[in-house]
């Protein structure tokens, strides 16, 4: 890495969106409704606003990384086994999209279009992963087991917690950043 490339990763802007996705993963920790989480809301963050592309999608799959290991520490052996699955891997590539849609947003970012492409990170979480675990459902599982509509049908209770937690992490993460632009001069390029 050049000197200037260094310098640049280590300014406040690329720093503090850093900051801000690890604190966003870092809250999953916390008690919450089942999928009401941070993921798909720091995914679009971080592609609307780190000027570095590789940065943009790197930052949220290793706050994710940094989170389910937090999580795997707290839980114990079932979550260890959970992250060896292959269920991870489909939510880890959910995270890689929605920072490139996130790449969308880039110098367009409104209330209505961070609204519009939240929707859009949610449906395409929930189309992703319960596609996935229908084609890895094993035999005779209750819901997977009739089809893939029933394993839709059977995921939409969770569905409005992943609306709901991408809709309220995007508020926070999207507008607590635009509030911190309009105090910090070194933040005002459409991308840091």
């Amino acid at each position: 890495m050049t000197k200037n490339a260094q310098s640049a990763l280590l300014s406040p802007g690329p720093l503090l969106l850093t900051g801000l996705i690890v604190l966003a993963a870092l809250s999953r920790v916390l008690p919450h409704p089942p999928n009401f989480s941070p993921v798909e809301a720091m995914a679009l963050f971080g592609g609307a606003y780190f000027a570095r592309r590789g940065l943009a999608v790197l930052i949220p799959l290793l706050a994710m990384l940094i989170s389910d290991v937090a999580l795997g520490l707290i839980n114990g052996g079932d979550y260890w086994s959970y992250l060896t699955s292959w269920g991870p891997l489909s939510i880890y590539a959910c995270i890689a999209l929605c920072s490139l849609l996130g790449f969308g947003l880039r110098g367009k970012v409104s209330g209505g279009r961070v609204l519009g492409y939240s929707l859009l990170g949610s449906v395409l979480f929930f189309v992703i992963t319960n596609g996935l675990i229908w084609l890895n459902a094993p035999a005779g599982s209750p819901y997977c087991g009739q089809g893939l509509g029933a394993c839709y049908a059977f995921a939409l209770p969770f569905f409005q917690w992943t609306v709901a937690g991408t809709l309220f992490y995007s508020a926070i993460l999207f507008g607590g950043f635009e509030l911190l632009r309009r105090r910090l001069p070194a933040l005002h390029p459409q991308t840091v």
